[in-house]
Order: C-alpha cells, then structure tokens, then sequence
C-alpha cells in the first residue's frame, strides 16, 4: 500500500488510515493527519528526512519514518 512518504514533490492525496501500531500515532492524529484529509508533499530535505506536507491550510513537517505510518489513497 502506498503511504505518505512515497508521495513526489507537489503530489495529493487522501488520507486512507494510519498504522495504530506507530509510537507515534496518536502524535499524527493530533496535529491533523486524520483519514479522509487531503495532503500535499511540499518540501522534502536534503536526505529525505523530514518531509513537510500542506494540510487544512498549513505546513507541517514529520519524520520520514512516521510519514511511512499514513496510508493513503
């Protein structure tokens, strides 16, 4: 399945669910990364890590690793 880290420079999405069994999932869903929510990889650091996405109307930078942990559409 595809996730959110597999997303190209300027590439949407939607949110499909996220892996429960991240360390880090309830910190995901917190700042806004819900299923059903449209994404769009805006930036991407030298190595990849972090990767910052737009989503509701603002820019949000996450690991790599947790960015793995969104599935989407």
């Amino acid at each position: 399945m595809k996730t959110a880290a597999n997303l190209n420079f300027g590439e949407k999405a939607i949110i499909d669910s996220i892996d429960q069994n991240h360390p880090s999932f309830r910190r995901i869903i917190e700042i806004g990364f819900t299923p059903g929510q449209e994404i769009e990889l805006v930036n991407k650091s030298f190595f990849n890590d972090p990767l910052a996405f737009a989503l509701r109307g603002t820019m949000i930078a996450i690991r790599k690793n947790e960015a793995e942990s969104i599935r989407i559409l």
